[in-house]
């Protein structure tokens, strides 16, 4: 979640305490683990080497305690970044222009081809007009994919005779059982 988010989300989860409610959350997230009342911390391992109980109370005491959990918390242990690799320079971009549906004020995205692309930006900043509601409706009508959906509205897309199709990934769960996405 954007920090934010975050934020709004433990503010929702004490109220529904305040008022009463029994909350009870699996997470991994510090700041949540901060606004907790209580913690139970479970580990080290998984699968058969996990479940026992390492810690249960606040946050304060968590920290005092030799788990994995606390050893990252207070920084006894971090996580390596692994330097990036080398990444190739782009030659070739796949250009939307001139992008105005909802939030969108004349914008231009070039993504490069062959690379893996990230869009980012604040709630309602229109990562999702961009690249749901424009780019992959344009392509998809290109290449006989649309449906009835209409793109955004745009003025030009080039590079678009790099690809044949658009495959669409998203969190839809696959199978039977939500958990399957």
């Amino acid at each position: 979640l954007h920090p934010r988010d975050n934020e709004r989300l433990i503010a929702t989860l004490k109220e529904l305490r305040d008022r009463g409610n029994t909350v009870v959350i699996v997470e991994h997230d510090a700041e949540m683990m901060r606004a907790a009342d209580y913690i139970v911390d479970l580990g080290p391992g998984a699968g058969r080497e996990g479940g026992r109980l390492m810690y249960q109370g606040d946050y304060r005491g968590l920290l005092k305690t030799k788990s994995l959990t606390a050893d990252y918390l207070t920084g006894r242990k971090e996580i390596g970044v692994a330097s990036p690799s080398p990444s190739p320079s782009p030659t070739a971009f796949l250009t939307i222009s001139g992008c105005s549906e909802h939030n969108l004020k004349n914008v231009t995205a070039h993504f490069p081809i062959g690379a893996f692309t990230v869009v980012t930006g604040v709630s309602g900043s229109g990562k999702s007009t961009l690249v749901d509601d424009t780019l992959k409706r344009a392509l998809q009508r290109r290449f006989g994919q649309g449906g009835k959906d209409l793109p955004g509205k745009f003025r030009s897309l080039k590079g678009a005779e790099a690809f044949d199709k658009v495959i669409e990934i998203d969190q839809s769960p696959i199978g039977r059982t939500p958990r399957s996405n």
